[in-house]
């Protein structure tokens, strides 16, 4: 072999090796930083739990507002989604320290279930502060002003669902440990799932909040969703936290829950409420011409006000979400009337759109104009007449993933049940970062095992880091 093939021969074997290295980090290498990352997160938590952003001098700290050293988030990015991560680290790695970082996630949930079964958004340490809580842990202790303590569990933003979610997961994951250390887990979840039940209205929907209190059936009578004829055009600050709530997908995210918590225990009980929950969304799709949804209902199933941005009005956005919940009951019971509300909608969407794949998120009950709320509690009709303050901080008008969920609606009818499901499985199961995302991710990682970037410590990213990584070694 002559010098200058032997010097080529050199730099192509280079290159491979550089090459695979990109494409394929060593496995070894990809654990130890999904150690570094578990520990790191551990050394920072706040007896277990986790907010939403940290400064890299962990000096501020946010959940979905300023936090304190002695609070932690339930809503995801926080403490639940935290917990999860770590499960699927230690699935993959048999890493006994990311299921002890679990159990202490899920043990901090445990301390901030409150006596009405759930969650608030917020969970306070500080033992000075605490008793300004009903949290269960402390009833069989409390003294006689307990009930006047704040006890309220929230729906809103799958709060409560992605906490009893993360338990159920949890106690599916974590067999192998003393049945002990399981035991407040299985208690703080059967009681959080029994109160969630308690809370589903008898017409089968979910509030935003529940305060523990029962529901009368008298006051909430089975009936299909209907228009006022004088609906109220300005912001009557009214107390909306009892209504039955879709906006952020409130019901979708009860039902996905219920699903889930039959799925695991094979409790018929789950599955029946979750069947009651799809069975309020087919009552409450408003008549002809604008068979979509509404963001919430009062107890007359009629569209009503929540915040003083938040008209009632039929919703494109949370629609799609309803569409996809709607299809998954399907898909679980086979039960078709869980499908014929769909293409009615389908139609009121085609004839509703702003542009190509484009939709307001609210319309105008009757007139189906695109609206727009702000703070002053009025109805306008165009975003130049609302505040930038609150241009900025809803979204208006988009895709709302509704092409998406038409394809996806669309393939399930051309494939049917079984095939959806099993094609379903197989896309779970190919699903696989390359590794050139996955080398970005172990060179941007520092020695102490965290992810910092120059606005500090996202936990949203933090947790897709993890996940990338995960999903890298799950071969």
């Amino acid at each position: 072999m002559t010098p200058s093939r032997l010097i080529a021969g050199v730099i192509l074997l280079c290159h491979a090796l550089t090459s695979f290295s990109a494409e394929a980090p060593p496995v070894d290498s990809v654990k130890t930083a999904l150690r570094k990352a578990t520990d790191y997160l551990v050394s920072i938590s706040t007896e277990g739990g986790y907010l939403w952003w940290y400064s890299a001098d962990l000096k501020e700290r946010r959940g979905e507002e300023v936090a304190t050293e002695t609070q932690i988030w339930i809503q995801s990015p926080g403490t639940p989604s935290v917990g999860l991560a770590f499960l699927r680290a230690y699935e993959v790695t048999q890493d006994e320290a990311h299921l002890r970082a679990a159990l202490a996630a899920a043990n901090a949930l445990v301390r901030g279930q409150l006596e009405s079964g759930g969650w608030s958004y917020v969970i306070e340490f500080d033992p000075q502060l605490r008793p300004q809580w009903a949290y269960h842990v402390d009833s069989a202790k409390a003294a006689a002003d307990f009930k006047t303590r704040k006890n309220t569990t929230t729906f809103d933003d799958d709060n409560t669902q992605s906490a009893l979610r993360f338990l159920m997961t949890f106690l599916d994951r974590a067999t192998n440990l003393p049945p002990a250390e399981l035991k407040p887990v299985r208690t703080a979840l059967d009681f959080g799932l029994s109160r969630m039940m308690d809370a589903q209205y008898p017409v089968g929907a979910w509030p935003q909040r529940f305060t523990g209190q029962p529901h009368d059936p008298a006051k909430h009578p089975l009936r299909p969703a209907s228009i006022s004829t004088n609906w109220l055009h300005h912001w009557p600050r009214a107390d909306y936290g009892g209504f039955y709530t879709l906006n952020d997908n409130t019901q979708s995210d009860c039902i996905r829950t219920m699903l889930e918590a039959y799925r695991r225990s094979g409790d018929k009980r789950f599955l029946d409420a979750a069947k009651r929950g799809g069975e309020f969304l087919i009552l409450a799709q408003l008549p002809e011409p604008q068979p979509a949804w509404a963001q919430q209902y009062n107890y007359a199933m009629q569209p009503d006000w929540a915040r003083a941005f938040e008209p009632p009005s039929v919703c494109a956005g949370e629609s799609g979400g309803v569409v996809r919940t709607l299809g998954r009951l399907y898909l679980e019971t086979g039960d078709e009337k869980f499908l014929k509300p769909i293409p009615p909608f389908f139609a009121w969407l085609a004839r509703s759109q702003l542009s190509s794949n484009r939709w307001a998120r609210l319309y105008e009950l009757e007139t189906n104009k695109p609206i727009y709320g702000d703070r002053d509690g009025a109805i306008h009709y165009t975003l130049d007449e609302i505040s930038a303050e609150r241009r900025r901080g809803y979204a208006w008008q988009g895709s709302f993933d509704l092409p998406e969920t038409i394809a996806w609606y669309e393939r399930m009818q051309r494939e049917g049940r079984e095939k959806t499901l099993a094609a379903e499985k197989r896309r779970r199961a190919t699903s696989r970062p390359n590794g050139i995302a996955v080398t970005a991710i172990l060179n941007r990682q520092e020695a102490s095992g965290r992810w910092v970037n120059t606005n500090g410590i996202s936990m949203r990213q933090y947790i897709g880091n993890m996940e990338t990584l995960t999903d890298y070694l799950q071969r």
